[in-house]
């Protein structure tokens, strides 16, 4: 077995801080990534399922809205909302 000089572990010492720092910064960019995938993917599946509810109570109203005008007990025209924006059914 060959005994390292001084010289030698310092500059080992030196190349393995250096390649530490090196794989924190790798690290901390693919960690990043991952985690504004992971956001991503979450707000792009919290708006899907917005719409999806609000899709379903603007048919839930829109039905109930039907019934009103067959019963013909509708005033004027009628209204539901779409994520809080009015929309006119008939």
């Amino acid at each position: 077995m060959t005994a390292l000089s001084l010289e030698s572990a310092k500059t080992i010492g030196i190349v393995v801080v250096l390649a530490f720092v090196a794989f924190a910064v790798i690290s901390a960019w693919v960690i990043k990534n991952i985690t504004m995938k992971i956001i991503s993917v979450l707000l792009m599946v919290g708006l899907g399922l917005g719409a999806w509810t609000q899709r379903g109570s603007l048919q839930d109203c829109a039905d109930k809205a039907k019934a009103k005008v067959e019963a013909g007990i509708a005033e004027g025209s009628i209204k539901c909302e779409f994520f809080g924006t009015e929309v006119s059914v008939f």
